[in-house]
């Protein structure tokens, strides 16, 4: 039993995990600022759950940050790049621009917000998350295409590995914060919280620090695309801007075909939008119900994250044994389920108990379907664009998470049934898995087809 054990151990002693699993816990961490936090934060303020909903809408620059990603694959940080590289210069600076706004975010009176004019208190506050949303979506770019550089293509094996480690590291670095945060906000206020959380913006620095830059072949294959546009007769400036902006882009549609292409494109942009309207509504409904900060901390953050961590582990040997298309297609099942188990909390009510069901149940499909997801888009993601093309479609799947997902608090209040409301999202997940159906297909057809002309090329070769 224990050489098994070890066995399967083994090769997350990779360097290179833990390299992932620290940047993940920075990609993490900026959640924590602008999202559970500050819902506990501004519920306690006693704003409506419109109006929460709505600050999260600020979330929406995860989704379109494809837009800017192809500077974060061409552009280098003047001083910082030759020192530390290309993704590690690009998240130095962004985690800069995170602690200045954590600070100013921890001076901030949302006492105003409920004020008789509150427009100065709402203005100054949407500015600073709106600075952390931007620099952290920024981070993202070059986070990812940091994991995914530091494997290459033949590596198939690993990024299972590597997407555990990566949803690991993200999670830990957003509930041990939150956990810290929620059962430390009664005594000493959000204010001082957010001192706190400046703290972890600087552990976030030292990682940065800590790591290596990953080779890559990336500016050789970019290289490749420049010669080719310049034999076409493009001037210099032209190529620049086709090879930074358009080729990303045209090489995913030409190397997966157009219908393939638009069809995974739709799938990622529909396969977590019913869990994105539970999770941005969460900490609310928790407080609706009636659990007290001390508890939502314990439960959802600390339970939740150590979940988390053991879950992700066995959905990585799951995915691994049994291919990323089903692992997608049962964690997406699993996923939408486990909503289910929400309803029923609200139908019972505060329930320490049962929140814990709830809660084992929904980390560990959580787990499964996210592992399978990553997994399922680092093996769509060429090598030359990285942070562009990864961009292009994690922006898809957090557009469903965060734009929709933004009117959920909208939803509820339509409602006014968390369960009906819970039962709603479990539902959103079906599109997806359709979508999902026909691209394991085109697969199949297309893995068919390959061995079928390896069969043909071998029997020529013996004959």
């Amino acid at each position: 039993m224990l050489p098994n054990l070890k066995g399967a151990l083994a090769p997350y002693a990779d360097r290179r995990l833990l390299y992932v699993f620290l940047m993940g816990c920075c990609s993490g961490f900026p959640w924590v600022l602008i999202g559970s936090n500050l819902n506990g934060w501004l519920a306690d303020e006693g704003l409506s759950r419109t109006a929460i909903g709505l600050f999260g809408s600020v979330f929406v620059l995860y989704a379109v940050n494809f837009l800017w990603a192809p500077l974060i694959d061409r552009l280098k940080v003047p001083m910082l790049n030759e020192r530390f590289g290309q993704r590690r210069s690009w998240i130095l600076l962004t985690q800069a621009l995170i602690l200045i706004a954590t600070l100013a975010l921890s001076q901030l009176n949302l006492h105003g917000l409920t004020a008789i004019d509150p427009w100065v208190t709402t203005v100054v506050l949407s500015s600073l998350i709106f600075a952390i949303a931007l620099a952290s979506a920024t981070q993202d770019i070059a986070i990812d295409a940091f994991r995914i550089d530091n494997f290459a293509e033949h590596e198939t094996d690993k990024f299972p590995l590597a997407s555990a480690m990566s949803v690991i590291g993200w999670w830990t670095g957003y509930s041990l914060p939150g956990y810290i945060g929620f059962i430390n906000a009664d005594a000493i206020g959000w204010n001082q919280v957010y001192v706190i959380m400046a703290g972890f913006v600087g552990l976030m620095l030292l990682a940065t620090l800590f790591v290596k830059e990953p080779a890559s072949d990336r500016e050789q294959r970019q290289d490749a695309a420049t010669r080719y546009y310049l034999g076409k007769g493009y001037s210099s400036a032209r190529t620049w801007l086709v090879v930074t902006v358009f080729e990303p882009f045209a090489e995913f549609f030409r190397r997966n075909g157009v219908k393939v292409a638009l069809a995974i494109l739709l799938f990622v942009f529909l396969f977590k939008i019913g869990e994105a309207f539970l999770g941005r509504m969460s900490i609310v409904f928790y407080k609706d119900v009636g659990f007290s900060n001390e508890q939502i901390g314990y439960y959802s953050k600390l339970v939740g994250w150590g979940l988390t961590v053991v879950y992700t582990l066995i959905g990585s040997y799951i995915n691994l044994r049994f291919g990323v298309i089903k692992g997608l297609f049962i964690g997406g099942v699993a996923m939408a389920s486990s909503n289910l188990m929400f309803a029923w909390l609200a139908v019972v009510g505060p329930d320490e108990h049962l929140l814990l069901g709830a809660i084992l149940v929904d980390n560990f499909t959580s787990a499964f379907a996210t592992i399978a997801f990553v997994s399922f888009l680092t093996f769509l993601t060429g090598r030359a664009f990285s942070a562009t093309q990864y961009a292009l479609l994690a922006s898809l799947g957090n557009l469903g998470r965060t734009s929709l997902a933004s009117f959920s608090g909208m939803m509820v209040d339509w409602l006014d049934s968390w369960s009906t409301f819970f039962v709603i999202t479990s539902l959103m997940v079906i599109p997806g898995l359709v979508m999902l159906l026909y691209i394991g297909r085109q697969f199949r057809k297309e893995s068919s087809h390959h061995d079928e002309l390896s069969g043909q090329c071998l029997k020529t070769r013996q004959d």
